[in-house]
């Protein structure tokens, strides 16, 4: 018992929660492997390659610091990198020497980049709108968006976790 309520095999959690945990990282798995594989079939891009590519053009100079890039994709910047190669042999980004910052190393969307997020927009949203928001209704959307934020925001800030126990 967990302050009278029937524990789950997960220990610190009751059974409620743990299904709850499991049904939302099963969820929120294969809605990432289900975006990432329509938009691998129709534009060759992963779904990373797309939020890189969409940071890039909607960036005002459609460029931006390798290490930024690495903290807003919240992926290591060696991964990042390699990305980036991938995405230069097709042709999608650039890559130069930062001017203020010898050391840094900026990636900059191309044309051909810009061409390639946009259609692959469609897709992600179509997507998007088939396989998640079609699931839910208008409250659902909102309560889940806000219950996402909250946590998103938490974590963001460094916020102490919420005490163990917690009703």
């Amino acid at each position: 018992m967990i302050a009278g309520r029937t524990a789950g095999d997960m220990p610190g959690l009751d059974i409620a929660e743990q299904r709850s945990w499991q049904h939302y990282l099963d969820s929120a798995l294969r809605l990432y492997a289900t975006l990432n594989r329509s938009l691998v079939d129709e534009h060759h891009l992963t779904l990373n390659d797309v939020r890189l590519l969409d940071m890039l053009d909607k960036s005002s100079t459609g460029s931006a610091r390798m290490g930024d890039l690495a903290e807003r994709l919240m992926s290591l910047p060696s991964r990042v990198t390699r990305q980036i190669r991938r995405l230069e042999v097709q042709n999608l980004v650039t890559r130069c020497a930062s001017p203020d910052d010898g050391r840094g190393v900026i990636a900059t969307i191309t044309d051909d980049g810009r061409m390639a997020v946009r259609g692959a927009m469609v897709t992600y949203g179509q997507c998007v709108r088939a396989h998640f928001l079609g699931r839910l209704s208008r409250p659902q959307i909102a309560a889940m968006g806000e219950n996402c934020r909250r946590i998103s925001v938490a974590l963001q800030s460094g916020a102490p976790p919420a005490k163990l126990g917690r009703v």
